[in-house]
């Protein structure tokens, strides 16, 4: 994404078209996450991250070789497979990880999994400036599209034979497999709090776009002659908070054989979102770095346990689940993206930060009453059972 934003602004000239840029991009993560359910009940999660994976890096290929006159075609062809792909890719794996690993071990399989995004992430931004600045943006997109191949030899490689399970269940039911729309829907009644829980999820990604457009912004304040420094520092030891979160999780997970719950999402999203919020309030460096370690844990616990909750529904509501959930928080952070970025030509970061995030805790703390009025309900249920026993 680094080379590819430099790309856009080197080819068009033009700021805007960055905007346009990541509109594209996150319209067509929308619409994927609408059709995600549908597409993983009708084919294999296996054959999903497949294809969408030889897609992303076919695209590539037409970048790289694409002449001149046809560069911002070729950049908005990349910018509409990588958002659909991207999104569908993440959905088919979180949905067939219970299948991979079996659910005992889910929470596990999460931790591991965000760590290793995380890790990535870090990667790729530290190498990006160095692999574009020394070799180039041809270089740099033939790295993206390697990248694409070595991910779709991994997942032929992975023992996944499941998929398609909705229509499957309904044929062996006599039912007719049809009638997706409602399908998503019902996923989220499948579960107790798991629309509120979909909602947060929505609402943490508009903070999100906050903090993202933020971020540059305020580091400028500190450092005009070098506002990458601050930029670079924070996401890194936002990164570093998040694998020391994942391997605590980890830990916990093995030794218990438990995941963590929702009780940890709605909790991890009010200190996640807190830490974002005091980390524009112009605390010393070294203060604002320990708020950037407690922001990258509390994400990676959010994370995990979100992940985790929605792998406890049925194979068949399970993908469904997971693209209404990555529709909103495309939706989210798409328009938090352009709220945001409107506000900050007004408004210091603190204030557009703090109003954003703060939505996102006040949803949380909705979400937490909701959880306690639920097992509080179940204590009875169970109370009055054992009386009458």
């Amino acid at each position: 994404m680094v080379a590819l934003n430099l790309y856009v602004y080197e080819t068009t000239g033009r700021a805007i078209a960055l905007g346009l840029f990541m509109a594209v991009r996150l319209g067509s993560g929308f619409v994927a996450g609408l059709t995600a359910g549908t597409l993983l009940a009708r084919f294999t999660a296996k054959a999903v991250m497949l294809w969408t994976n030889a897609a992303q890096a076919a695209v590539m290929v037409l970048l790289i070789l694409a002449p001149d006159g046809l560069r911002k075609a070729a950049l908005m062809a990349v910018s509409l497979v990588v958002g659909g792909c991207g999104t569908l890719f993440m959905v088919a794996l979180r949905s067939s990880i219970p299948e991979m690993v079996g659910e005992e071990r889910r929470g596990w399989a999460n931790s591991l999994s965000i760590t290793g995004r995380s890790l990535a992430m870090v990667a790729g931004f530290a190498s990006a400036g160095v692999v574009v600045s020394l070799v180039g943006y041809t270089a740099a997109f033939g790295v993206d599209m390697a990248t694409f191949v070595l991910c779709a030899v991994t997942v032929a490689l992975l023992p996944i034979t499941g998929g398609g399970g909705a229509d499957r269940g309904a044929a062996a039911e006599g039912r007719p497999a049809r009638r997706r729309t409602p399908v998503a829907f019902a996923a989220l009644a499948a579960a107790p709090g798991l629309g509120l829980m979909v909602a947060l999820r929505g609402v943490d990604a508009f903070g999100s776009s906050s903090h993202n457009a933020a971020l540059p912004v305020y580091s400028a304040g500190l450092d005009a002659s070098r506002p990458a420094v601050f930029v670079s520092a924070f996401w890194c030891l936002w990164a570093l908070g998040n694998v020391a979160a994942q391997q605590v999780i980890q830990r916990y997970a093995q030794r218990t054989g438990r995941s963590v719950g929702a009780l940890g999402f709605g909790g991890g999203t009010i200190v996640m979102s807190g830490a974002f919020i005091l980390a524009f309030a112009g605390f010393p460096l070294v203060a604002t770095g320990a708020i950037a370690l407690v922001a990258g844990a509390a994400d990676g616990l959010t994370e995990v346990s979100y992940t985790s909750h929605l792998q406890t529904l049925s194979a068949g509501l399970r993908g469904h689940a997971f693209g209404l959930s990555a529709t909103f928080e495309n939706l989210g952070f798409g328009v938090g993206m352009v709220l945001v970025a409107a506000a900050l030509d007004r408004y210091s970061p603190l204030t557009v930060v703090g109003w954003s995030h703060g939505a996102a805790i006040l949803v949380a703390l909705a979400f937490l009453l909701r959880l306690a009025v639920l097992r509080k309900g179940s204590r009875l249920r169970r109370g009055a059972g054992f009386s009458q026993s």
